[in-house]
């Protein structure tokens, strides 16, 4: 196992909200339909989406949409290594996204620095010792099980109460483990168990999982609750490639609300709205009244972080 340097300190200067590119190299991809499935054209787009202003790459062989069946680990490594030893030798930033110990582990040997575990280690009980051992930054998503069963568990007494909680839970867990803070982002896990209006919370209380002190990472990109959002007269939810402009919006209002990351199919866009975002927040712009918190989760002039 290569050991990298712990934490996030190598992945940006804190001073803006990152932009983190999808490359999906899947067949069955809900918002791409598998266009990025071979190697080469998985790291061809990577480097496209680099140009556009992405800061890291986030390369998963395994797709997490409603009712996607797992792939066998072996298929897994043979989409995800040579897009990430690739990626990585061009000089990304990269991610995996993964919840499999076995694949993040090779994955940081090929130049991985980052680890997306949309179980938040639910999935494997290796994955804590790994990021232990390797030092490696890592994502810990809220989750209720993988994507055949989790619209099931779509059930909360209140969801913003609830997510944090249940991520509470995952870093107890990974400080047991030997997982230093300083390498935790926390994701509220948007469109998992949580097929509709069990999102927009999230992204409105935002500054509550801010102020719980980890970064957060937010993946709003094309999913389905903003496809329902832009369904037309007949209520038919607008196709994930529609979904671009809504997902702007979210990145902008969730990057002035303090998020660390935004996971996004479309790049260029969104490293335009972080721009917009960061320079209103520079200016003195502050999301709401009551519940405005700074980039550090302290209390931003004027206004108070909600318990």
């Amino acid at each position: 196992m290569v050991t990298g340097p712990v934490g996030l300190t190598h992945l940006g200067d804190g001073e803006r909200t990152l932009v983190m590119g999808v490359v999906n190299v899947t067949p069955d991809s809900f918002s791409d339909g598998g266009r990025w499935f071979e190697p080469t054209a998985a790291v061809a787009h990577g480097r496209a989406l680099m140009n556009e202003g992405a800061d890291i790459l986030d390369v998963g062989g395994e797709s997490t949409r409603p009712g996607a069946l797992r792939v066998p680990v072996e298929e897994e490594l043979r989409r995800v290594i040579p897009v990430v030893t690739a990626l990585a030798r061009a000089g990304a930033a990269v991610s995996v996204d993964t919840t499999r110990a076995l694949v993040a582990g090779r994955a940081l040997d090929a130049g991985a620095l980052l680890v997306n575990d949309v179980s938040g280690g639910l999935a494997d009980g290796g994955m804590y010792p790994l990021v232990a051992a390797s030092g490696a930054a890592y994502v810990a998503m809220h989750w209720r099980g993988h994507a055949d069963v989790m619209d099931a568990n779509d059930v909360y007494d209140d969801v913003v109460t609830d997510v944090r909680r249940e991520l509470a839970d995952r870093v107890a867990a990974l400080r047991a483990a030997g997982v230093r803070d300083e390498q935790v982002v926390l994701d509220p896990g948007l469109g998992f168990a949580k097929a509709g209006a069990s999102n927009w919370p999230l992204l409105a209380r935002l500054p509550e999982l801010v102020h719980d002190g980890f970064p957060v990472l937010v993946g709003a990109s094309r999913k389905r609750f903003l496809g329902h959002l832009l369904a037309p007269a007949d209520d038919t939810p607008a196709p994930p490639l529609a979904r671009d402009g809504a997902t702007h919006a979210v990145s902008v209002l969730v990057a002035a609300a303090g998020a660390w990351a935004v996971r996004v199919h479309d790049v260029r866009g969104t490293a335009d709205a972080v721009r917009v975002a960061t320079a209103w927040h520079r200016a003195g712009g502050r999301i709401g009244t009551d519940r405005t918190v700074g980039r550090d989760g302290a209390p931003a002039a004027g206004g108070a972080a909600s318990d």
